[in-house]
């Protein structure tokens, strides 16, 4: 199965049925780990990166592991991920970002001594290379863990493998599966609960109208359906629109979202940066970004890149919904996130944004969880403890991170709203909850109560 390392973060949407398209598969390995190595190798601390291309002060990566400088060199810890990477939808970038802190953790001390060997298989939307990538990592690669999938069918094509296989997934979620079974935890909300955020600040602002825009790719239903709930608790109209991505009439796209939200409304978009991109830059050449009362978007839009892009006649006028810290954030943590992604993270070609944020994310609560470990690394070990993962302070999310036994899972459910001021991303809205007038959100906090708040 070719890997490819990936090319640029993008975001999408989902598929709303499952695909029972799997069948028996083989059992895992029954391969372990000793958790008694211990690293060895040079004791010159690890060169420190600087962060300046992220426009953050020179910070040491050897903060990432517990022996700074000095390299893992136990067996190793095999954990993989699957990742959509196609024409106007790539999500590699956060598995990539993962293997940055994997990376950087191996290079000072792993995990317990043991280096993580990641494994990564992309796919483009076809049911039986998604399972059959599945299967290339527990049955070929033997891997212990998942951490870090990322695409739009994945967890509704391999959720019941995983189930059976006994694996608890660490991801970043789009698929309804990612949200609504046992197996599957997210760092992010996914396209659905992030533009409930994005509707839910838009109400707020009290537009008269909605225009929710999306790309036109499986589960579209699924994702229209939390802003449709919002809009109809508050009385308000709301325009659901599909595009062909990737775009090839933005401008005609502009046009027709300014003129269905009239004066007084919102256009809300839910695209990959670069999509998204497209459709702001036709409004602009058309003088149509004042036409509305506000604009927003979905997470993916929450970069830099998208921020700098559009230059400062967008100042306040775009609210994006942000599913992790704002970028801008001066905390170690972002410190942290940055250095290694200026050192480590040559494949994430996104740069720094939620994407990268995720995947360091995901690699982070993976870590925290391998290190809680005593005894053999197997693929019972290593899951239960991602199962085990309570009130985790990830440093990147509003609330404390729970994976938990639950039926469904949506561990991350309050957000912020940023907005682009002369070309960088900037706060507009601290920590506030998704509504739960969305019934999936209600369903979740019922079953798991909300999390604390740690922003």
């Amino acid at each position: 199965m070719k890997r490819r390392r990936a090319r640029r973060a993008h975001g999408a949407a989902v598929l709303a049925a499952a695909l029972t398209l799997i069948g028996a598969g083989a059992a895992a390995g029954c391969s372990s780990i000793s958790n008694s190595s211990t690293g060895t190798g040079a004791t010159t601390p690890a060169a420190s990166a600087s962060s300046s291309a992220a426009g953050a002060a020179t910070v040491d990566t050897s903060q990432c592991g517990s022996k700074p400088g000095v390299k893992a060199t136990g067996t190793p810890i095999a954990l993989g991920a699957i990742a959509t990477n196609q024409p106007g939808t790539s999500f590699t970038d956060i598995p990539n970002m993962a293997k940055a802190y994997f990376d950087c953790v191996n290079a000072n001390g792993g995990v317990n001594g043991h280096p993580i060997k990641y494994y990564i298989e992309t796919e483009q939307t076809n049911p039986a290379q998604v399972a059959a990538d599945a299967r290339q990592l527990v049955q070929s690669d033997h891997v212990l863990g998942i951490v870090g999938n990322t695409s739009i069918i994945e967890c509704s094509v391999n959720s019941g493998y995983w189930q059976k296989m006994g694996y608890y997934v660490i991801d970043s979620g789009i698929a309804p599966e990612c949200y609504s079974t046992s197996n599957s935890a997210a760092v992010n909300m996914g396209p659905r609960y992030s533009s409930d955020g994005a509707v839910q600040y838009a109400l707020a602002q009290g537009v008269s109208k909605v225009v929710f825009d999306q790309s036109n790719v499986p589960g579209t239903g699924y994702i229209a359906a939390g802003p449709a709930a919002l809009a109809k608790d508050k009385n308000v109209p709301i325009v659901q629109l599909t595009e062909n991505v990737p775009i090839t009439d933005a401008n005609s796209v502009a046009i027709k979202e300014v003129n269905d939200a009239g004066s007084n409304g919102a256009v809300i978009l839910n695209f990959t940066p670069p999509e998204a991109l497209i459709i702001l830059q036709a409004a602009q050449k058309l003088g149509l970004e004042n036409r509305v009362k506000l604009w927003g978007c979905s997470t993916p839009c929450n970069t830099d890149f998208l921020a700098t892009s559009l230059g400062p006649k967008w100042n306040g006028k775009l609210f994006v919904n942000a599913e992790l810290t704002p970028p801008g954030t001066d905390s170690p943590k972002m410190s942290l996130y940055k250095a290694i992604l200026a050192q480590y993270g040559k494949a994430v070609q996104g740069g720094i944004g939620s994407f990268s944020q995720m995947g360091f994310t995901e690699a982070e609560i993976a870590v925290h969880a391998l290190q809680s470990i005593t005894g053999a690394y197997t693929v019972q070990s290593v899951n239960a403890a991602f199962k085990a993962v309570k009130d985790f302070d990830t440093g990147m999310l509003c609330q404390a991170w729970t994976y938990g036994d639950y039926s469904l899972h949506i561990p991350n459910n309050a957000d912020y709203t940023v907005t682009p001021k002369d070309g960088k991303m900037t706060t507009a809205q601290g920590c506030t909850p998704i509504s739960a007038v969305d019934p999936q959100i209600a369903q979740y906090r019922a079953a798991a109560g909300t999390a604390a708040n740690v922003q």
